[in-house]
């Protein structure tokens, strides 16, 4: 299969064709083809053959797990050992499991039992989102709160939010979600613009308590409705829009194979989803000169936090992991034509698992297409007289997911001259409260009495860099201001000072956008033709990363985006910056963990983590439904190519004419 090829596999040949582009050998053969029905349906076989799938079982993660590096490169000399790694909720409050089980060969690998007061819980199940609704719904103290406030508890919605880490010694070891109210008059009313402030309830979901309910005073409930779709509010529709018709009566110019191998102008790779990360992209490489050649051996999103900055007692534990609690691949969308893509649209239909172990494949979850990209290069020459213009375009492979609240989309790009860009998109409807008076410090008023706290988006991506199949060195680039002196008489001169990250402990960075700071990752091992190590330079935005105070619970729980860049020794074990249970974990699990090692990263196999993210401080603008708004980074060629890689990419008509 297309996955299993190795670094560098002259193209165009047919051992090429057979293992660098995949077009003849069987499915089983490949590492990073997507878990099929029949899989996900072994695993839970093989679970109940073995005795850990009983019927208050549920499944809280199931994924493939990547193969080893080795087998990736098509080294193995037989088929990939396809294996699932499953973590095991019992309702009933036994111990939860972490195995790990070969569909392959139809064996449980490994059986780990958690004591979640140490590893932390795992994820949030859906089916304990209306848990705590009903429990709630069901307690005194609860329904005294609501009757003190002249509420209806049948037109009360609650938002079931993770719990965090805070002074509740009684919660360790326990799954625990809090509960904030919303007041919903009507089943079409958005709940989300009448917030009952000034009341939470804790809940134990698996004993099925509230071990608390807090109530600091009733607050008004703010009364206009914030129904986005309603005449009201949106007045007559627009007439002015034409047609935008984006064809390609030829087809797209992109190819996949085998259900998720994809080539496209000079790049492949093999696209994946995980329950998890949601997209995780394979073996991504560029031809050149009838070479491909590997770039990144992964890059995904391992994890995402939205950390809220409102100390008020209702929601000074608002912190929510969407990755690493939520499961964001989960809830991914199935997107629709025309609305959320747009041209000629290739769809990738993952399959997942249920809670019981089904499989439930997600129509047109991943969207793949081509785009328009503006200019490529441009020159008009006085001297030679030639007036060159190319234009540029991108193959975008995207999913949205649906977290509660909040909706959002990532999207992956690749250009014809070797760049990568990561961009997401946030939108959906903000967390409101009720907004406590003017000139309150930690949210904006959004209509009348109708708040929406400070808050953060930051994401964490997982870059695993493999240039040309061989190990990696990062270096800190800097601008540097060059003082007047014998050598800079005039003051005009400026440089640029690299600085080699040689231990993990020296590859916690910053970024300094008076600087310009970028990190350059390349191979020392692999020169271009100027005696260069050939090289990619990731360029972050600059943007705040986590502002919580150092002594905060979630800066200890989060401390991975604390850092716009952490640099590690590649470890299959290590696979998302926060450890593998961040549910109720109290800290310090993950990137902080991992580097207490101080391992030497010079020249070795590496994995970068990149941290970048929205501060959000909600806008007018942004109620009732908000306009997207968007963060990323990019990854582009630094000495890759021995010279510019799209020299041949042709005029934009045949014959070089452009119409005026």
């Amino acid at each position: 299969m297309s996955s299993c090829h190795s670094a560098e596999t002259p193209a165009g040949t047919p051992a090429a064709d057979a293992a660098a582009v995949g077009v003849s050998e069987p499915p089983s053969a490949c590492a990073y083809t997507l878990a099929t029905p029949e899989e996900i349906t072994a695993v839970r076989e093989i679970l109940e053959a073995d005795g850990l799938f009983p019927g208050t079982a549920r499944i809280a993660y199931l994924g493939l797990v990547d193969p080893p590096r080795n087998a990736a490169d098509g080294e193995s000399g037989h088929d990939a050992d396809r294996r699932f790694r499953v973590f095991l909720l019992d309702t009933d409050g036994g111990k939860p499991h972490d195995v790990v089980v070969s569909a392959t060969h139809r064996t449980v690998v490994s059986d780990a039992v958690l004591d979640t007061a140490v590893t932390g819980e795992l994820p949030v199940l859906e089916e304990e989102f209306e848990v705590v609704e009903q429990i709630l719904a069901a307690d005194p103290q609860w329904l005294a709160a609501l009757e003190k406030r002249g509420l209806d508890v049948a037109q009360v919605r609650v938002a079931p939010l993770s719990a965090g880490v805070f002074e509740y010694p009684e919660e360790k070891g326990r799954r625990i979600l809090r509960g904030l109210a919303f007041l919903q008059t009507h089943p079409e009313d958005s709940a989300w613009a009448h917030p009952i402030d000034g009341l939470v309830g804790y809940v134990d979901v698996t004993a099925r308590t509230v071990d608390q309910v807090l109530d600091f005073g009733a607050v008004p409930v703010p009364e206009e409705h914030g129904n986005y779709t309603d005449p009201a509010l949106t007045g007559p529709l627009r007439t002015t829009q034409k047609p935008i018709s984006i064809t390609q009566p030829e087809g797209p110019s992109f190819t996949v194979t085998a259900g998720n191998h994809v080539e496209w102008e000079k790049w492949h790779l093999d696209v994946g989803f995980d329950v998890r990360e949601g997209l995780v992209l394979y073996n991504i490489g560029f031809e050149d000169g009838g070479t491909v050649r590997r770039i990144l051996n992964r890059a995904s999103i391992a994890e995402m936090v939205v950390p809220y900055g409102d100390p008020a007692p209702t929601r000074s534990w608002q912190n929510y992991f969407d990755t690493g609690e939520y499961l964001v691949g989960q809830f991914a969308n199935s997107l629709e034509l025309g609305c959320d893509c747009l041209g000629e649209i290739h769809y990738i239909s993952p399959t997942v698992s249920d809670s019981r172990g089904n499989p439930r494949t997600i129509r047109n979850g991943i969207c793949m297409h081509e785009e328009d990209a503006s200019i490529l290069s441009k020159h008009s020459d006085l001297w030679s007289g030639i007036n060159y213009t190319r234009r540029n375009r991108r193959l975008v492979i995207s999913f949205f997911t649906t977290v509660g609240n909040y909706d959002y989309g990532f999207y992956w790009y690749l250009y014809l001259d070797g760049t990568i860009e990561f961009e997401a998109k946030a939108t959906g409807v903000v967390f409101t409260s009720a907004y406590p008076g003017k000139d309150y410090p930690y949210a904006s008023e959004m209509a009348p009495g109708l708040g929406a706290p400070f808050h953060q988006h930051l994401f964490g991506a997982r870059l695993d860099f493999a240039l040309d199949g061989g190990p990696g060195r990062v270096e800190e680039e800097d601008a540097v201001r060059v003082p007047v002196g014998p050598e800079n008489p005039r003051g005009n001169a400026f440089t640029r000072k690299r600085t080699v990250l040689a231990r993990e402990s020296e590859a916690a960075r910053d970024a300094a956008p008076a600087v310009g700071r970028t990190w350059v990752v390349s191979n020392p091992e692999k020169t271009n033709r100027l005696g260069e190590p050939v090289a990619y330079k990731l360029h972050p935005e600059g943007q705040p990363t986590l502002l919580a105070d150092e002594d905060s619970s979630i800066y200890r729980r989060a401390t991975f985006a604390s850092k716009a860049l952490w640099v590690t020794r590649r470890d299959e074990a290590q696979r998302y910056p926060t450890g593998d249970f961040v549910n109720q974990h109290a800290g310090g699990g993950g990137i902080p963990e991992w580097i207490t090692a101080d391992r030497d990263i010079d020249g070795q196999d590496l994995s970068v983590w990149h941290t970048f993210g929205l501060t959000h401080f909600p806008r007018v603008e942004d109620w009732p439904i908000m306009p997207v708004d968007t963060t990323g980074f990019k990854l582009r060629p630094e000495g890759f190519f021995d010279r510019s890689p799209v020299l041949d990419v042709p005029a934009p008509e045949s014959g070089g004419q452009c119409h005026r």
